[in-house]
């Protein structure tokens, strides 16, 4: 190849010859530089030629109007140095290009991060709560939901927005409608306020109120903060550890069983007698159903016919703890059921509830301890005069936790004693005939159809 000094007269009369498809004018003075032309285009280039590792290389330096003859120079003996470097140009070229791209788009996603995170630390807790409602409910363990009803309804309960007329009825001093769910001051808070000072606040004020409620809906929170701290797009604004701080901790109202919540044996008399002569037979029947089966009082009002075990005397409660347990259907227990009319699947029906089954059993009990002067007892205190009236009968303690649904406490209830229905059913027969002699109830399981008989 002929080499010439490159001029700029040189370079403009340059052309490529009749019948080729390009031709090169190379520099003399810098080995691989030339200038490149082509027949269907004017514009002429500078490139840059060499062999790199046996092969042939060709970069194009840029267009001689933009480059003076020294710059492209300057520019070929740079690409030599770095061949000789045992660089290729032309990774080097796509690194660059590839290191420029990767900058542009971290420069984008930084962008795009601090848009996000912008818009999440100004997100109010209750969207956030929301989205993790629908995660929760939509978890599944072993094909089944992990979240029941009752855990989702409590969720729901403690962000109602309150405000409804009360349709049942109501506690000495509460307002005709319902009060806004405890969480509600939180999810009306942005996420990224929710820290540890917001909570004790919060804290203080409605353990005041309501401390049981309080701390169970503590525990929903800490649970809620613990779930956005692991979801990338909450966690930014979460203040995961806000529940965990030793100031909170201590504001959390601790778990109290009701005091005085049960009854005493001279009290099972009269509690009988005017709990009997409630005008509607299925509440009735059904308080004092839950006096003789410890049963809790949602679990013993979902009852259902098919649950009931007339041939093998038991009865099948949806248990919130095991799923559902097998308890002994007593004798007087029975009577009860077996003497209400059957209008729907619930034992204990009700035609004017939604639900099919009663709701709120309250009002007509609390009636008939004040007709009796007895002191107030809750529906749940009658699941605790069951469990403390059974030492009369020096029932052992495992069996009372069983047929309540208590979870074992000791090692060998958890793993080596299984008590058969038959056996549960030999002391709670004991346990309900005891409570009837105290309730002056003289009852034969042979003539239970016949009615009963009361000792004067």
């Amino acid at each position: 190849m002929a080499k010439v000094k490159l001029t700029a007269g040189r370079i403009a009369n340059f052309k490529c010859d009749e019948g080729k498809a390009q031709a090169f004018l190379w520099c003399d003075t810098v080995p691989g530089l030339g200038v490149r032309v082509t027949p269907n285009s004017t514009a002429k280039r500078y490139i840059f030629q060499t062999k790199v590792k046996g092969q042939t290389m060709r970069v194009t330096i840029g267009k001689v109007s933009a480059w003076s003859i020294e710059q492209a120079q300057a520019e070929a003996r740079r690409l030599q140095i770095m061949i000789d470097n045992g660089n290729d140009p032309r990774e080097v070229k796509a690194n660059n290009e590839a290191a420029k791209e990767a900058a542009r788009l971290a420069k984008e996603a930084e962008a795009v991060a601090l848009i996000q995170k912008q818009a999440t630390e100004a997100m109010a807790a209750g969207e956030a709560w929301q989205a993790y409602i629908a995660d929760r409910s939509a978890s599944m363990v072993d094909g089944k939901p992990e979240w029941g009803e009752k855990h989702k309804a409590q969720h729901a309960y403690f962000v109602q927005a309150g405000g409804v007329k009360r349709t049942r009825g109501r506690r000495p001093n509460e307002p005709e409608t319902t009060r806004p769910g405890i969480l509600v001051p939180l999810m009306n808070m942005r996420l990224i306020d929710l820290d540890e000072k917001a909570i004790a606040i919060w804290l203080e004020k409605e353990a005041a109120q309501a401390p049981a409620a309080t701390a169970l809906a503590f525990r929903h929170l800490r649970a809620f903060l613990a779930w956005c701290a692991k979801n990338d797009k909450y966690k930014s604004a979460t203040h995961f550890d806000a529940c965990q701080n030793d100031d909170v901790k201590k504001k959390v109202p601790s778990p109290q069983a009701k005091k005085n919540d049960s009854l005493r044996r001279a009290q099972i008399r009269p509690w009988f007698e005017t709990v009997q002569k409630i005008g509607n037979p299925v509440i009735a029947a059904y308080l004092q159903c839950l006096l003789l089966t410890g049963a809790r009082r949602n679990e013993l009002a979902a009852l259902r016919w098919q649950d009931v075990g007339f041939q093998w005397k038991s009865l099948t409660i949806r248990d919130k703890v095991e799923g559902e347990r097998t308890i002994p259907l007593t004798p007087y227990v029975e009577y009860l059921i077996s003497t209400l009319p059957r209008r729907n699947e619930f034992v204990f029906s009700s035609p004017a509830a939604a639900s099919g089954r009663i709701e709120e059993p309250r009002n007509p009990h609390n009636k008939a301890l004040a007709a009796a002067a007895l002191p107030a007892l809750s529906l749940h205190g009658l699941r605790r005069s069951f469990s403390s009236l059974s030492e009369w009968v020096e029932v052992p303690a495992g069996i009372a936790a069983q047929i309540m649904g208590h979870k074992p406490s000791a090692i060998a209830e958890k793993h080596y004693i299984q008590r058969e229905l038959d056996l549960l059913y030999l002391w709670h027969v004991k346990i309900e005939a005891w409570i009837l002699e105290q309730a002056g109830i003289e009852f034969k399981p042979e003539q239970s159809l016949q009615g009963l008989r009361i000792v004067k």
